[in-house]
């Protein structure tokens, strides 16, 4: 998760990486329990090699018919002296595994500084934001009227943030997924996935979900987890591995089912599907060396980038800043949707780099060249897109007055031809 090694070759940088988040400095504790486990596994050492002389010792005294009990006396107290050691060695550990484990990662120097949101920086605009003559209205008004976006039921059935599409509707999201797949594919050259959408507890640790975010995911009764986003077992799925350098860059993507039981602020967007428990995405996740990652950062935001221009929906790149970025990234650029329902940006799509934050979680490491030291790989992820937020997209800026969705062009191939939804 992180580098002991460079935490105490410079402890005042640790610290004020950390003090970016708004986190209190603990470089200073960290390294005073990682010096008294290592002056406590020196002692253990050197007691280790003390009784594997006396066994000697005593070996030699017993076949020359001599009284060995005194040694034996010593070898028992050495023993029980071993044991303390090795518990306060493990408990050291323990405590230092604890903590780093809740301590975000360190974040890229060209992150801006800023407490939240508001400090976010936009990169660029793409497109022209439609003029109605007409008062646009939100997608559930527009999903509603048609009677193919229905909460009511939903929440008969499960609860508050969950939604039953049907109709044209239905397949219009369902398009998406295939039309943002294909693409990915065929021109962004990722391989296509289907991934399990329960995981255990080691993919949830690998990929920073553990134990910080264990209040925002539904756990099985068996002790499994519904994955909050594919993510998780396509970055997994490289964990424990030393890959060979030709192999990189590994690039994946996958559409599937995402839950998560925290959907957000109390309060914020209850109408409407912008914050579900349970959502459809496609993922993108790339793994690469330290030398390739932030190209490849760039690159994967491309292709977020892409599915909205085929889509011709208006958005903005946006660089977070330090109190905005997640948990596991050094970077992030969200990319914002135009919701004119909303006369708003809305994040649809969020592309992070990890560096090696991810693979040192998960021991993912690659060959740099024959005969070299394993090192660990950079791992990235990025939404391309969240299937229902480009929905909500798509619906509020390709709406008619009469309250119909005009389909856009790419995806008419995978609705049977049909350019409206009414």
């Amino acid at each position: 998760m992180h580098d002991i090694r460079a935490l105490r070759a410079d402890p005042a940088a640790f610290d004020a990486d950390l003090a970016r988040r708004g986190i209190e400095p603990v470089s200073a504790k960290l390294l005073a329990w990682d010096e008294e486990r290592r002056q406590a596994q020196t002692v253990l050492q050197e007691k280790q090699g003390r009784r594997k002389a006396l066994a000697r010792e005593i070996g030699t005294l017993k076949r020359n018919g001599g009284d060995s009990s005194d040694l034996e006396a010593e070898g028992l107290a050495l023993r029980a002296e071993m044991e303390a050691l090795e518990e306060q060695v493990n408990a050291l550990g323990r405590e230092s595994t604890a903590l780093l484990a809740n301590l975000p990662n360190r974040l890229d120097a060209t992150v801006p500084e800023g407490p939240d949101e508001s400090a976010n920086v936009v990169q660029h605009e793409w497109g022209t934001k439609p003029a109605f003559t007409f008062t646009p209205k939100q997608h559930f008004e527009l999903g509603e009227t048609l009677k193919q976006m229905d909460f009511a039921t939903a929440a008969k059935l499960s609860g508050s943030r969950f939604v039953v599409l049907r109709g044209g509707i239905a397949r219009l999201a369902r398009a998406l997924g295939q039309f943002m797949l294909d693409l990915h594919v065929t021109e962004h050259g990722y391989t296509e996935t289907q991934v399990p959408v329960m995981v255990n507890d080691d993919a949830m640790y690998g990929t920073d979900k553990l134990p910080k975010f264990a209040d925002q995911s539904f756990r099985t009764e068996d002790g499994r987890w519904l994955i909050p986003t594919a993510e998780v077992p396509l970055t997994a799925s490289v964990s424990g591995d030393i890959l060979e350098a030709s192999a990189l860059p590994l690039r994946m993507t996958a559409l599937s089912q995402c839950f998560r039981s925290e959907a957000g602020a109390a309060g914020r967007d209850v109408r409407g599907m912008l914050r579900q428990h349970q959502f459809e995405k496609v993922e993108m996740v790339s793994v690469t060396t330290p030398e390739e990652s932030d190209a490849e950062h760039e690159r994967m935001t491309r292709c977020a980038e892409k599915v909205l221009e085929k889509l011709n929906i208006p958005y903005r790149r946006v660089l977070l800043c330090a109190g905005d970025t997640g948990f596991g990234a050094a970077k992030t650029f969200d990319l914002e949707a135009w919701l004119p329902g909303q006369d708003a940006w809305r994040e649809i799509s969020s592309c992070s780099n990890t560096r090696d934050f991810q693979a040192r979680r998960m021991n993912a490491r690659y060959r740099p060249q024959a005969g070299a030291a394993p090192a660990f790989v950079h791992t990235l992820n990025g939404s391309g897109l969240a299937v229902g937020r480009t929905l909500i997209a798509v619906m509020e800026n390709y709406q008619n007055e009469d309250g119909s969705v005009t389909v856009p062009d790419v995806l008419r191939p995978y609705m049977g031809g049909i350019e409206k939804i009414s």
